[in-house]
């Protein structure tokens, strides 16, 4: 997976995420073409950035805290 194409993921993650449409992991995985593992690990560097995202049992979707994302 190039650079480029992995900061192209975490930009349409971060997009869905704020939609709440993400689905489960591996929902995403599978939109995406990519492991579960991938994901979480896309996600994971996205929180290392300093944004905040996570996944959310009860809307079955990583959902980010806006709030937080606009300090």
């Amino acid at each position: 997976m190039t650079r480029i194409y992995r900061e192209n993921l975490k930009v349409r993650i971060l997009k869905l995420a704020d939609m709440e449409s993400t689905g489960t992991p591996e929902d995403l995985a599978f939109r995406f073409n990519v492991s579960q593992r991938t994901v979480k690990r896309i996600v994971s560097e996205i929180c290392e950035e300093g944004l905040h995202i996570r996944y959310s049992p009860v809307k079955r979707s990583y959902v980010t805290d806006k709030l937080l994302n606009q300090k």
